[in-house]
């Protein structure tokens, strides 16, 4: 059996989807599974392991010059990779016009979300078969029911994201046990205020924890930076890549971030997690799985840093 994933962005989302891999493999044990993911998160679908194959996609990037020779060829590149192979189930879990446009092109029974239950209803035309999966469930467990749907298997199997990452070993990592300080986020209003920061980064030192603020863009590694220097022996992360970020998360004592995908990666690594949620509600997009996965805080309402310290003397931290 030949499967193709379609779930290209974000990051999140495409975290969120790991599980699926997991619960095809057990129930399909020989099944090959090809995923399509946005270039830039290729290396998440990488890390599982029943994926055979990663076929990147560039929407965001071709977008920005639609009529230039080089993006026509590369879309005429993607569109090769993605029929090279005529797949059994063609299966759209994001549910948006563009991934149904995807799934389209592919070669194989298309699968996905009824109209009601997806986020762009008019993907739904341009599927073979729809499902009507709920809308209150949390995304994890939505993509997870759509799978079952589309192969005709109970969702029933235990949780689990099927990733794995060895420790990160750099020169500038501490020695020390660390916790990893997820600051920087996709929307300014998510964003967790710099003080609670700073309160949270002296409590974490004053038990033997060294703070590592990893960051992506230049306006996240000067704030990372300006934590760094304004917290007891903390180290502000050098530029990393997703393999990195995975192996930085993977050793890390404990993860405290904001609303962003590599939240959900630190929960789907099993690493102990605090989510802080300022300007979102958590109930449908929050971490999931395992009993050291917590969201704190809602719109409107963040979290305390007292709140964040609380959770992690309750997992013995």
């Amino acid at each position: 059996m030949h499967i193709l994933l379609i779930k290209t962005s974000s990051l999140g989302d495409v975290v969120h989807n790991l599980p699926v891999a997991s619960d095809i493999r057990t129930r399909f044990p020989e099944a090959r599974i090809d995923w399509v993911v946005e270039e830039a998160f290729v290396g998440i679908a990488r890390l599982h392991p029943a994926v055979d194959r990663v076929i990147p996609v560039a929407l965001r990037r071709w977008r920005q010059a639609l009529l230039a020779g080089q993006t026509r060829g590369e879309m005429g590149a993607f569109r090769r990779a993605l029929q090279a192979r005529a797949y059994d189930l063609v299966l759209d879990t994001q549910g948006l016009l563009k991934s149904a446009l995807i799934a389209r092109l592919a070669r194989g029974r298309r699968c996905g979300y009824c109209a009601e239950a997806a986020r762009e209803p008019l993907a739904a035309r341009f599927y073979d078969a729809c499902f009507a999966i709920p809308r209150n469930l949390h995304a994890v467990e939505r993509n997870r029911w759509l799978a079952a749907a589309a192969l005709d298997y109970a969702p029933d199997l235990p949780l689990d994201y099927g990733v794995r990452a060895q420790a990160l070993q750099a020169g500038w990592l501490p020695p020390a046990p660390y916790a990893v300080l997820l600051s920087a986020t996709s929307r300014a209003d998510k964003l967790w205020p710099e003080g609670d920061w700073l309160a949270l980064g002296a409590a974490l030192a004053a038990r033997g924890l060294t703070c590592v603020l990893p960051a992506g863009s230049p306006p996240e590694r000067q704030r990372a930076a300006r934590l760094a220097t304004d917290i007891p022996g903390a180290v502000a992360a050098p530029p990393l890549d997703i393999p990195g970020l995975a192996g930085l998360l993977a050793g890390a004592a404990a993860v405290i971030g904001v609303d962003t995908g590599l939240t959900h990666l630190a929960v789907a690594l099993g690493r102990p997690t605090v989510a802080l949620f300022c300007a979102s509600d958590p109930e449908l997009t929050g971490v999931y799985g395992g009993a050291q996965a917590r969201n704190l805080g809602r719109h409107g309402q963040p979290p305390r840093p007292e709140e964040v310290m609380d959770v992690l003397a309750g997992w013995g931290l």
